[in-house]
């Protein structure tokens, strides 16, 4: 691990790369005397949802922003919290992708949530027999925003229509963790699914604040391949010749597996891109900065993970929707357990391992194995990174040749420098 002595202020976690927009800062920093949010979220020019101060803040708020921050401290489940890390007997193990009581691949039991949601369902399920078994009163989620639909909006859904009409994937910016201490405050248990960065945000909360491990009963989460920037949705739009104000909706994947990217106007007009045609050329992806060296990208520290079935990396084709399933400790164990037993997701009786997903997301493996090296040239660069712990990053990069380590320092240390991995500071549009 890292130690860093002095903590970072808001606008050096931001400028120096480290923010993914996440929003658990605005709700740990709280209101002033008069009521109002300490910490603003804006949309930026580039296309990324980033917090400003409004008023400079305390050296014990901003202490604890570093404490909660994933930009600024990342753990595997070891460290994750109470209940989190707690093994059963006989389970796995793997130096990349980490801890798991099972591994599997399954869908949807339900045709309809299997078709909707992205891949094959599992999470828009699990989510639903949550509600629907009486473990949680509602789940915290994303989807898109109802009065600005290229946009993506936290979500509290209690029952399972909800649940599902916030099915599919969201690839642009969101903040799911914006009043989550308001959450806290209501005493009820509650489920998050979200993606792996946010759920280190709540599980590094959970050391400060006991109620994260009384209240959040399940964390549920995908591989992640990163969040890009609105930009990249506009300029779909942009390239439709479709007016930003004229979008009625805008979905990158679901309805299929992987299903179109959709595009509707409040015309009535309707565009469709494929999987490859929205995200074939890597260079137009936008991935913001801190996805680039991400190191925990697989969910270590989630109870239960979905990811993509695709051998190679990538769609061959539509299927009906097949997600791996990660269960990470006991917690999620019990879940997958009852799940399975109420139908509510449908396990393949195929066996699978860790090498099978190595099939499944190889990009994933290669960028585990480079993150190390990544963020060593970025201290070269002067530039700050996250403290890491529990990942196994330095064995991980011992996996790769020496050339391929210094490969990927030189090219982090050479993009730190030129600016590639930082931002300009966080200003509205």
């Amino acid at each position: 691990m890292i130690h860093r002595r002095i903590p970072l202020t808001l606008e050096a976690i931001v400028e120096g790369g480290l923010c993914i927009g996440c929003g658990l800062c605005r709700a740990v920093a709280g209101a002033d005397g008069a009521g109002a949010d300490k910490v603003d979220f804006v949309l930026t020019p580039e296309g990324r949802e980033r917090p400003v101060a409004r008023q400079p803040l305390d050296a014990a708020t901003m202490v604890r922003i570093n404490v909660i921050c994933p930009g600024t401290r990342v753990a595997g489940a070891a460290g994750a919290g109470p209940g989190v890390g707690e093994a059963i007997p006989h389970a796995m193990h793997d130096l990349v992708w980490g801890p798991a009581e099972r591994l599997a691949i399954g869908y949807a039991g339900n045709p309809t949530v299997r078709h909707r949601a992205s891949t094959g369902g599992v999470l828009t399920a699990l989510g639903q027999f949550l509600l629907t078994s009486g473990r949680v009163k509602f789940i915290l989620h994303v989807a898109a925003s109802a009065t600005a639909p290229m946009r993506t909006e936290r979500r509290l859904s209690f029952d399972a229509a909800s649940v599902l009409e916030g099915a599919g994937s969201r690839y642009g910016p969101a903040a799911p963790l914006l009043d989550f201490t308001a959450l806290l405050d209501r005493g009820q248990p509650f489920a998050l699914i979200a993606k792996p960065c946010d759920i280190t945000a709540v599980r590094n909360l959970a050391r400060i604040d006991p109620r994260v491990d009384r209240y959040l009963r399940y964390a549920l989460t995908f591989v992640c391949g990163g969040a890009s920037d609105l930009t990249k949705s506009e300029d779909v739009a942009n390239d439709l010749s479709v007016r930003l104000d004229a979008v009625s909706s805008f979905s990158y994947r679901g309805n299929g597996c992987p299903g179109p990217t959709r595009l509707e106007t409040k015309d009535g007009r309707a565009f469709e891109l494929t999987y490859q045609q929205m995200w074939e050329d890597e260079a137009t992806w936008r991935i913001q900065p801190r996805c680039k060296i991400c190191p925990d990208a697989m969910g270590e520290s989630a109870d239960m993970v979905a990811s993509d079935v695709w051998p190679g990396g990538g769609p061959s084709g539509e299927d009906a929707g097949f997600n791996g399933i990660i269960v990470r400790n006991a917690r999620g164990l019990e879940l997958y357990e009852a799940a399975v037993a109420a139908g509510a997701i449908v396990v393949e009786p195929r066996e699978v391992g860790f090498r099978d997903f190595d099939g499944f997301q190889p990009h994933q493996v290669n960028r585990k194995r480079a993150v190390w090296a990544r963020m060593a040239g970025m201290r070269a660069a002067g530039q700050a990174v996250p403290e890491i712990s529990d990942l196994r990053l330095a064995e991980c990069a011992r996996l790769n040749t020496l050339g391929e380590n210094l490969h990927e320092a030189r090219g982090a240390r050479r993009r730190a420098r030129e600016g590639r991995l930082s931002e300009p500071p966080a200003v509205s549009r």
